[in-house]
Parts: structure tokens; sequence; C-alpha cells
């Protein structure tokens, strides 16, 4: 027993968390104990403060975001310049850019091994140009055809393919999760690496190291490694105070033979499959792409996974990226089922993917727009967007969780709410749990599936990746799932809300903290 506690109290976490808390106290001890020349110190550090927030009002950030570092610079006037200096100060997001922008470089070509298919088509359906030249002229995410698309409307109809596809895999399995927690999900795709690894498939499996924090052990990766799984840990969290630990790898993808590929909201952990029960029965989405488009999200994962250090440096990156190509000898004949687009977003850059996506939709709909979210905290692009679709006439309807992970962001998204459900839009929370899946259906024409939740910290902060599907069959089938899930919620009303002013106060104030949620 006590070899057990004292394994405990030094585990790496437990290092993490106190450093992290002596850190802040060695700030506030710092300013604490000028007060000998309380004077002096005073008026430096408000000066300091001053320069801090002209140097946050010319920042290239979004509104919402200087909006809150002000507030908390005003809020605490000596403390809030130090803080923000010191928590911007020591990440430099430089190197990372660098080494993203070679990987995008060199992959580029490979993104059109399956030929170039916008003029095909833009002659088909030339209403979707403004969302398919963006992503792929200016994004670098094409479009492809020769694709077959599978929705899938829980995280147990997901795994229970994935297992079946995962057998099959001939040549490489690629996986990448902003979760694993060992249990009745990760234990069985863990098993099926093992023995594929001992046939001699290459098996690379990358997890966020934050996201796994609280749910692997530290000696996680060594463990796989052993078992002849290459495993990379993304952005190993660190105990310092630094924004370059906001960025996240909150993506999903799967890639078996670059033939098969999956993605979406599921984690490999026992809650998306309702093993076990966190919040209420677990609602979750997740999309499988068979043909060319799944060769789009193994380049994808290829970009992230050639960041580790491990990644061999050499000239011939863009021949890696091509060695991988599952059709060289023969052209991909999977039969078409609407045109497919997968994209990926990072927040190193300056371009918000995954906003711009969302919006898109948005401001092309005519008849409706369904959208299933975990969390509801959009910055004002998106919030006007959706509202004037609903003024315009517009069916809006946002189905989000009754039963919620985190209180806070439930305060904040509720906030939201009152000024959406006055503007004509529809907003349901799933009665039975956790609605998890991030999903957009627009017209019978578009729908897209991914990982990017409607608040800051995914859409600014995390990488992310998704799918968008133009008049394919899964459009339909994101449709009634939506539908089917309607029946399941429960409408907010304006009567509800329109609480008494104690229950606004909180959830206004706690949203000028929504950037940093």
């Amino acid at each position: 027993m006590t070899k057990k506690l004292s394994r405990l109290v030094f585990r790496r976490r437990v290092f993490v968390i106190s450093t992290l808390l002596v850190q802040i106290a060695f700030i506030v001890l710092l300013i604490a104990g000028t007060s000998a020349y309380f004077r002096y110190t005073n008026w430096i550090l408000k000066i300091v403060s001053i320069f801090v927030c002209v140097h946050v009002l010319n920042k290239h950030a979004k509104a919402a975001y200087k909006i809150t570092w002000i507030f908390l610079i005003m809020l605490f006037p000596i403390f809030g310049g130090i803080l923000y200096i010191f928590f911007y100060s020591q990440s430099n997001p430089r190197k990372l850019r660098r080494l993203i922008e070679r990987n995008i470089e060199a992959s580029r070509s490979a993104f059109y091994l399956c030929g170039d298919r916008l003029p095909e088509m833009l002659g088909a359906y030339p209403e979707f140009k403004p969302q398919a030249h963006y992503l792929q002229v200016y994004a670098d995410f094409p479009v492809y055809s020769n694709t077959q698309s599978l929705y899938f409307a829980s995280g147990e109809a997901f795994f229970r393919r994935l297992l079946e596809e995962l057998e099959k895999a001939e040549k490489y399995i690629f996986l990448e999760f902003f979760i694993l927690s060992e249990g009745a999900m990760l234990d069985p795709v863990v098993a099926i690496l093992e023995c594929k690894a001992r046939e001699g498939l290459d098996i690379r499996l990358m997890y966020d190291d934050l996201g796994c924090f609280m749910t692997l052990p530290a000696e996680y990766r060594r463990q796989l490694e052993e078992k002849g799984i290459k495993c990379y840990v993304f952005n190993p969290f660190r105990p310092i105070l630094s924004s370059l630990q906001n960025n996240r790898d909150h993506r999903k993808i799967v890639s078996i033979d670059g033939k098969v590929a999956f993605t979406g909201g599921v984690n490999l952990a026992d809650e998306y499959i309702n093993a076990v029960e966190r919040f209420g029965h677990w609602k979750d989405a997740a999309i499988m792409l068979e043909g060319e488009a799944a060769w789009s999200l193994t380049l994808i994962f290829l970009q992230m996974w050639n960041l580790s250090p491990t990644a061999k440096d050499t000239h011939a990156a863009k021949d890696r990226y091509e060695s991988f190509f599952p059709w060289k000898d023969s052209p991909c004949e999977t039969v078409p089922d609407g045109f497919v687009q997968p994209y990926a977003d990072s927040p190193i850059d300056e371009e918000n993917v995954g906003e711009h996506v969302y919006i898109q939709i948005i401001n092309k709909a005519k008849k409706y727009v369904y959208i299933n979210t975990p969390y509801l905290i959009p910055d004002d692009g998106l919030l006007s967007a959706l509202t004037l679709a609903a003024k315009s006439g517009v069916d809006v309807r946002i189905i989000t969780p009754h039963r919620w992970d985190k209180w806070f962001v439930a305060f904040v998204s509720r906030s939201y709410y009152r000024q959406l459900v006055s503007a004509g839009v529809k907003v349901y929370e799933y009665s039975s749990g956790f609605n998890h899946g991030k999903t957009f259906v627009c017209d019978d024409a578009v729908a897209t599936v991914g990982t990017t939740n409607l608040d800051f910290r995914s859409l600014y902060l995390h990488f992310e990746c998704g799918v968008l599907v133009y008049r394919g069959s899964l459009v339909q089938a994101v449709k009634e799932d939506f539908l089917r899930t309607i029946p399941a919620s429960q409408e907010v009303t304006l009567k509800e809300c329109a609480q008494n002013a104690f229950q606004h106060i909180i959830p206004d104030v706690l949203r000028l903290f929504a950037p940093l949620m």
C-alpha cells in the first residue's frame, strides 16, 4: 500500500499540477513582495499593463480574445499585464509554424495523386463553387470523387465497423486521437494493432498529451512501442504557463492502407460506446470514407506525424508522402457517391478553416440548417450568421446536450440561448444525456461531419478536421439522424430563457471568459 501511495504522489500529473501552482504563487508573491517599494512598482506595473493593452488591441486576433484580456488587465491592473507577458513570452510557435508549413509544402502535390476533381464537380454542381474553391484553392484540401461515405449515428456503430476494417489492413494503420482510455474500447483496438505489427504492418498511433493526461499512465507510450506500435505523443504537456499549451490535437483520424478512413467526434474511451455512463446516454457521430477521399485524411495524419522529433528529417519528404499512395498500379475503382472534401484546421496559422466551413454552410442555406454540437459558444461572426439565417426564414435548429460534462460551459452556452431563440433559431437539448456529435446539414445538398465544436477552443485553438460531402447519400443520413434525435430532445422556449436577474448575471459574467474556455 505504501509503495502504491508513493507512486501515486510522484506521478507525472501530480508533479505537473504542483509545478503550475508554484508558478502562479511565485507571480503573486513577486508582486506582493514589492510592497516596500509599492509607490514605484505600482506605477511601473500599471504602465506595463497599459502597453500590454495597446499590444493586445493591435494584435491580429479575434475581438473576443482582445476584450477578455483587456477586461482581465483592467480588473487586475497590477497583476494582469505581468500575467499576460508571462503567459505568452515563453511560447515560441514560430518553429512549429515552420515545421507545419514545410509539411504542407512537401505533401501538396500528393493530395492530387487521384487527379483534380474540382472542374468535374463545378460542371455538375456550380452552386458549390464558393465552398469547394475556398477549401481546395486557398486551404489546400482538394475535392475527391470515387468515394463511398458511410455515416455512424453512434459510437457503438462506429466501433463495430472500425474493428472490422482494422482486421482487413494489409500495409499500414494510422490512428490519431485526442483521448485514449484503457478499457472495453481501446484494449481490443490495441490488440489488433499489436497483432498487425507482428505481421509486419506499419502501425502508428498519435495522441494528445493533455487530452490523455488523466486517462493514460505516464508510461503508456513505452508500452505501445514494446508491442511494435510506433507512437507519437503530441505537444507534451509541460509544467509552464504558456499559450502554446492551448494548442491541442483534437482530431480523430483512422487510416487503413489509405483506402479506408474514419473521422468524427468519437474518441477511444468507454463512454463513447456507452460501456460506462458519465453523463447519461452518449450520442455521437462519425463518418467512414472508402475510396479516394480516404487518401486525403491519410495525408492530414502524416502532416501531423511528421512533426514528431523522431520523424526522419530528409529532403525526400514528398517521396515519403507519395510512398503511401494505395493506387500506384491501378486507379481507384470505388463507385462515386457525390463529391467529398476532407479538410483540416490549424491554430498556428491565421486561417480559421473550420469556422469558415460552418459560416459558408449557414450563409448558403435557403431552406434549413440542422446542427449538432456539444458546446454552443459561438463568436460574433457565427452568432450573426445563425441569427441572420433564422430571421431570413431559414429553418435553423441546433441540438446541444441536456446533461453537460462541464458546468461552466453549460452556463456560458445557455447565455447564448436568449439571443438565438429570440431571432427564431430553434434550440434543443438532448434529454437522454450528452450530445457529442459535430454535424451540419443544409438543404439536402451538403453536410459536414468532423471534430470541430462550436466554441472558441475548438474553432481557434485546437487542431481539428472534418469531411464535407456534396450531394451524396450521407447528406440524407445526417439529416435523418438529426430528425430522429429531435423527439428525444426538449426544445428551449423563450419563456425558459427569461430567467430572473440573478440567473442572467452568472452566465453573462462567465461569457466574458468564453474565449479562454
